[in-house]
């Protein structure tokens, strides 16, 4: 089992930054890749970053070039630097960490944290 517990999101205002973090707990040692998702109101959850265990990174055409998804070296933690905030970048953002497990490869996902950027 996985824990996943995030933290940073806010209210901020156009232009401006934010960095989430997400602290993982339990085996973290079948921890593969992590990442970040996002869901805006009545819209379905879409990826925005991802960093696999060895660093490699993915990002969303919609953030490159404004975020950046790093991890610790210890690999249980995951952070999402947020600048030039716009107000479509407004939703709840989810922690994610896929698992390598003896049964086979799951997902666990974190309570999610509001980011508002008003308009």
């Amino acid at each position: 089992q996985v824990q996943l517990v995030e933290s940073g999101g806010g209210l901020v205002q156009a232009g401006g930054s934010l960095r989430l973090s997400c602290a993982a707990s339990g085996s973290i040692f079948r921890i593969n890749a992590m990442g970040w998702y996002r869901q805006a109101s009545g819209k379905q959850r879409e990826l925005v970053a991802i960093i696999s265990r060895n660093g490699v990174t993915n990002y969303a055409d919609s953030v490159k070039g404004r975020f950046t998804i790093s991890r610790d070296d210890a690999g249980n933690m995951v952070f999402l630097q947020m600048n030039s905030l716009q107000p479509e970048d407004t939703a709840v953002y989810y922690c994610n960490a896929g698992v390598n497990l003896p049964s086979g490869y799951k997902n666990y996902w974190g309570q999610g944290t509001q980011v508002t950027v008003p308009s």
